[in-house]
């Protein structure tokens, strides 16, 4: 799935709760604990958003496929950082 976009429908309570734990695992540099099982709900829904329309993780060169997706996310900056 190189080019391509993917549009998700989340509520506005979803999006709330989803960005304040990503806000505070962006701080922490890594994923922090949740504060809350909304937080937990959040993802789970929005893995399961993603399940409907990926069909890489389907697919036997899924492996490849993320590690070509992660290089052209991170776009050369050091993984390592």
């Amino acid at each position: 799935m190189a080019s391509g976009d993917v549009t998700l429908t989340v509520s506005a309570d979803e999006a709330l709760v989803l960005f304040d734990w990503l806000a505070r695992t962006s701080e922490a540099a890594q994923p922090v604990a949740f504060r809350d099982h909304a937080e937990r709900v959040v993802l789970w829904n929005l893995e399961a958003l993603l399940e409907r329309v990926l069909v890489a993780p389907l697919r036997p060169d899924y492996t490849e496929q993320l590690r070509q997706a992660r290089g052209r996310v991170r776009g050369g900056v050091d993984p390592s950082r």
